[in-house]
C-alpha cells in the first residue's frame, strides 16, 4: 500500500530529547527554547531546530564532545532555569503587590479613612520593614497606595460586590426589605435600603442595597419611587419579596398613601395576592415604649446639670480634677436623644456621681436640690435601673445574622420579666432593682406603699408592649413552626402547604 504518513505526521510534532544535546534546545511551554540565547522556534521540526543551530551557534559549540559538552548543557539548563526562577518571583512580587493594594485600600474603607491616608500607611510599612526585614523593604516600596490608586480599587471592590449582590438576589426564593429615611449635616435626606434574603440552600444574606440621597422632598411617593428603582437596578423578583421594615412615619405606614401601602400592593400584583407583612422597626418601637415611664421630671435634672459641667470647657476641667481628688477617673457623658442607648448610660453614671456632682454645684452656685430630696433620689434610682433593663434589650435585638423570631422571642422574654418585676412590686420586693434597693429606707422608716408608683409604671410599659407588637402575636403560629417544625399542630398549619420565608 502507498504510504501515506506526511512529514508532519512523522514527527508528530513533539520535542525529542536528543535534540538537547544535538541543538542546545529545550522545551519550555510547549515551545522549542534554545539554551544559549533563550530564542523560541515556531514548532517543533527539527530542521528549524538544526538551522537555528547551525546559523547561530556551530562555530563556538560544535567542537565540545562527550563530557565536556554534558557539563555545558547542565550549565545552560541550570541558567534558563534560574532565570525563570527570578522571572517568576518579580511576577508573584508585583501580584502580591496589587493584591495588597486591594486589601489595605478596603481597610481603609471600612474604617472610614480618607483615601489619601493610603500613603501614610505604606510610609509606617517603610518604616516597619527597614527594623524588621530589610531584605524585603524593596517589596512594600512596590505597593501603591496612592489616594488616586486607593480612589481606583475602592471602585472597583464596590463594582464587584455590586455584581455579586445581583447575582446573589437572583437566587433568592424569599427576601424582605428594609428602609429607614434620615437627614445628614447638611440637611440632605438619605434614604438607607437594606435587604435580607434565602435561598434554596436557606443561607441568609443581608446587605445595603443602597443608600439614596433625596435632594428635594421625601413624601411617600419618593421614598417609593426611590426603593422599586433601587430593587430594580439589582433584578429583584417582587413575587419572592415577603416584608417590609420601616421607621414608622407616617410617609412609611399611611393606609392609603403610604409606602408600605404602595410597597403590598405592587407586590401582591406580581405574586397573586399571598400574604405579605409590613413592620414597624422592632428597635425603634421599643425605643418609643420606653416613653411611657414619663422621664421628663428625671431628665429635665440630669440634663440640665451635666450640660452645665460639660458644656463649659473651665467646669469640665474643674469637676474632673475634683474627681481626681476622690480617686474617679471617669466623668459624666453627654445626652444624645438620637442615641438610644445614651439615656440610660447618662442615668447611671448620674447616679454614681450624685454626691460628687451635687457638691460641685454648690461650689458653683447652683446646687441641685432634687438631690436632696429622697423621694426624687428613689425616683432616679427606678429609673436606672429600668433603662438598664431597657438597654440590656435594646442590645439583645441589635446585630447582623438575626431573624425575626429571635428578636420576637427576646420581646417576649421581656414582657415575661416584665410580668414578674410588677408582681415582685405589688409584694414591696425590689430584687431586680439593685439602685432602688441601695437608696431605699429600711424598713422601719420605709413608708408604706413607696413602690406602687414604680408597679404602675411597669404595668403601663406592659401594656406599651403589648400594644406595639401585636403584629408578632398574629405571626405566633409560623413563628413556631420555623423554630420547631415537628413540635406544631397539623392544624395551625395551611391546607396547601405552602411556606413562605419571614
Amino acid at each position: 500500500m502507498r504510504n501515506l504518513a506526511s512529514p508532519f505526521t512523522t514527527e508528530c510534532r513533539l520535542f525529542q530529547e536528543k535534540w538537547t544535546e544535538k541543538y542546545l534546545f529545550t522545551e519550555v511551554n510547549a515551545k522549542p527554547v534554545c539554551l544559549v540565547c533563550n530564542q523560541q522556534v515556531a514548532v517543533f521540526k527539527e530542521f528549524n531546530i538544526r538551522r537555528h543551530y547551525e546559523t547561530h551557534h556551530k562555530d563556538k559549540y560544535d567542537h565540545m564532545k562527550g563530557q565536556i559538552r554534558k557539563d555545558e548543557i547542565d550549565k545552560l539548563i541550570a541558567g534558563l532555569k534560574k532565570q525563570q526562577s527570578a522571572f517568576t518571583r518579580s511576577r508573584e512580587i508585583a501580584d502580591g503587590a496589587v493584591k495588597v493594594s486591594y486589601i489595605i485600600a478596603n481597610e481603609l474603607v471600612q474604617a472610614s479613612k480618607p483615601f489619601s491616608d493610603g500613603e501614610f500607611v505604606k510610609t509606617c510599612m517603610l518604616k516597619a520593614a527597614e527594623v524588621v526585614c530589610p531584605e524585603k523593604r524593596p517589596a512594600f516600596g512596590n505597593i501603591s497606595l496612592t489616594r488616586n490608586t486607593v480612589a481606583d480599587r475602592v471602585t472597583e471592590l464596590s463594582s464587584d460586590l455590586s455584581s455579586q449582590l445581583k447575582e446573589k438576589i437572583k437566587s433568592f426564593i424569599a427576601f424582605s426589605v428594609a428602609i429607614d429615611e434620615s437627614t445628614d449635616v447638611t440637611d440632605i435626606a438619605h434614604l438607607a435600603i437594606f435587604i435580607r434574603g434565602v435561598d434554596e440552600t436557606l443561607t441568609i444574606t443581608e446587605e445595603l442595597l443602597e443608600l439614596v440621597p433625596m435632594n428635594d422632598t421625601t413624601t411617600a411617593d419618593d421614598i417609593f419611587s426611590a426603593l422599586v428603582g433601587a430593587l430594580d437596578k439589582v433584578g429583584a423578583d417582587w413575587s419572592r419579596a415577603v416584608s417590609l421594615a420601616t421607621d414608622g412615619a407616617p410617609s412609611m405606614v399611611g393606609r392609603k398613601a403610604g409606602v408600605a401601602t404602595k410597597f403590598r400592593d405592587k407586590v401582591q400584583a406580581a405574586n397573586g395576592g399571598q400574604e405579605f407583612w409590613a413592620f414597624h422597626c422592632i428597635l425603634h418601637q421599643e425605643a418609643l415604649c420606653c416613653k411611657t415611664l414619663q422621664m421628663d421630671l428625671i431628665m429635665s435634672v440630669v440634663v440640665k446639670t451635666v450640660n452645665f459641667i460639660r458644656a463649659r470647657g473651665l467646669n469640665h476641667r474643674q469637676f474632673d480634677t475634683f474627681l481626681s481628688y476622690n480617686d474617679i477617673h471617669a466623668g459624666l457623658p453627654y445626652h444624645t436623644d438620637v442615641r438610644w442607648l445614651s439615656r440610660g448610660a447618662v442615668l447611671k453614671r448620674f447616679f454614681e456621681l450624685r454626691g460628687e456632682s451635687g457638691q460641685f454645684m454648690e461650689k458653683k452656685g447652683r446646687p441641685v436640690k432634687e438631690l436632696k430630696c429622697k423621694e426624687w433620689v428613689q425616683d432616679l434610682a427606678f429609673m436606672v435601673d429600668i433603662t438598664q433593663h431597657l438597654n440590656t434589650l435594646n442590645t439583645t435585638l441589635q446585630g447582623r445574622n438575626r431573624v425575626v423570631t429571635q428578636y420576637y422571642d427576646s420581646i417576649s422574654a421581656f414582657k415575661i420579666k416584665l410580668s414578674l418585676w410588677e408582681s415582685q412590686l405589688s409584694n414591696d420586693d425590689t430584687a431586680h432593682f439593685s439602685c432602688l434597693t441601695a437608696v431605699r429606707p429600711k424598713a422601719p422608716d420605709r413608708p408604706d406603699n413607696d413602690v406602687d408608683k414604680y408597679k404602675d409604671n411597669i404595668t403601663d410599659l406592659l401594656r406599651e408592649f403589648e400594644q406595639r407588637f401585636q403584629i408578632f402575636t398574629q405571626l405566633e403560629n409560623k413563628f413556631g413552626f420555623f423554630r420547631s417544625p415537628f413540635t406544631v399542630k397539623p392544624s395551625d398549619m395551611p391546607a396547601d402547604n405552602s411556606t413562605r420565608a419571614y
